[in-house]
């Protein structure tokens, strides 16, 4: 086993916090392997690397020695996790839950060592209930405790519907830890009054409260809103490597910085160094580069990582041209048009005064040459591939 302090300093490494860290401590003095929890409801068959952030964690302790026990919301998926929802969520079927667990399983072994993890599913005890142990377990808390949690006080006070079992939801999740007898759970930031219920169900079933760690949402490639595919700013560790690679390529350089403590296995003190040698000159891209091949070595393979590199240097440094690219044929108004109109007009920006911004920050370019004349009017009919940024191709025909 690890030191102690070797040990926090994994733990605390991005972790947002750890309720309580004497708690933690006292349990690490009795130096054996520690049942680390973390539970999942396969409500969706695909994870991205926002929700790789708390398995990233477990792997990490995984690799200090301690169990992981990765428990599949079976049963609670059923009822649906009334977190940050501003209405009551549709319960899934049986049969969905478990062909998205199958799902999750697979993709979550990119990260766990598989011979390591035991996979639970809380089915295994619930469904072995009764009502009455049902009722026995509501009787646990009250429903002015409930009404503390900010989504189901803000739907409360709004007027919004709150259905019976939504109360049911944060109680059910926290005698998972009963059952389990957890010693250290994992979760989101949003998932805090859930793990917190944990502790208090352990405490009135007599065991030893298990130890919270909480850790952030990942912002997306936009770098306001935390990464989700309903905001379109994801990536999904199954998506193409070019594909990931462009998309980790496209993130601020700031952001990368946030990256690398969430999703890298690089020591903090050789991120520390990178960002050294980032102050004293050295290409951020550079550094982004290393990331992108660590992100997609893991869920590719090195081959893959090192092949989408090369790609990305025949594309956008030697400005190759993609194979496939929409194709656009735009009439001439007056036999001419402003480029930032044939821009507008192709979808490759969304507005003309987006164009310009793009032309005078030098990220338009016609065959491979950058645009540098944001007033450029267009005449002559041809067939020209046009780009916007890193990523934007399109084949238009000017007739």
């Amino acid at each position: 086993m690890h030191s102690i302090e070797e040990t926090l300093s994994v733990i605390k490494r991005g972790a947002e916090e750890v309720l309580l860290e004497d708690d933690l401590i006292a349990k690490l003095k009795k130096k054996k392997p520690l049942i680390v929890k973390f539970g999942c409801d396969p409500t969706a068959p695909d994870i991205h690397l926002g929700h790789t952030v708390v398995i990233n964690k477990l792997r990490q302790l995984q690799d200090l020695g301690h169990e992981i026990h990765f428990l599949i919301g079976n049963f609670t998926a059923q009822i649906g996790d009334p977190t940050g929802k501003n209405a009551t969520r549709p319960p899934l079927s049986a049969a969905d839950v478990e062909e998205n667990a199958k799902t999750y399983q697979k993709q979550i072994f990119k990260i766990l060592d598989q011979e390591k993890t035991v996979v639970k599913r809380n089915g295994d005890w619930f469904d072995q209930m009764s009502a009455s142990d049902m009722i026995k377990l509501a009787s646990k808390q009250t429903v002015a405790r409930m009404l503390e949690r900010d989504d189901f006080s803000k739907r409360y006070k709004s007027g919004q519907g709150i259905a019976i079992h939504e109360f049911l939801y944060p109680l059910v999740q926290g005698y998972d830890s009963v059952a389990m007898v957890a010693d250290i759970e994992l979760g989101g930031t949003d998932q805090k009054f859930n793990l917190l219920m944990g502790r208090e169900l352990q405490k009135q079933a007599g065991q030893e409260p298990q130890v919270i760690i909480t850790m952030p949402l990942l912002e997306g490639l936009d770098g306001v809103k935390k990464m989700s595919k309903s905001a379109n700013n994801y990536i999904g560790i199954e998506e193409p490597a070019d594909e990931m690679f462009g998309k980790i390529m496209s993130i601020s350089d700031e952001l990368m910085w946030r990256y690398y403590e969430l999703l890298s296995f690089k020591p903090m003190t050789e991120i520390q160094s990178l960002k050294e040698a980032v102050n004293n000159g050295q290409n951020p891209r550079d550094v982004k580069i290393d990331l992108a091949k660590e992100i997609i070595a893991r869920f590719h393979d090195e081959a893959a990582a090192q092949k989408a590199h090369q790609n990305f240097i025949d594309r956008f440094q030697k400005n190759q041209m993609p194979e496939d690219m929409p194709e656009e044929t735009i009439t001439l108004a007056e036999d001419n048009m402003p480029i930032a109109n044939v821009l507008k007009l192709a979808g490759l920006v969304s507005s003309t005064s987006e164009a310009i911004r793009m032309i005078k920050q030098g990220a338009v370019k016609i065959n491979g040459d950058k645009v540098e004349d944001t007033q450029l009017v267009l005449k002559q009919k041809t067939s020209d591939v046009y780009q916007v940024g890193k990523r934007k191709f399109a084949k238009i025909t000017l007739v």
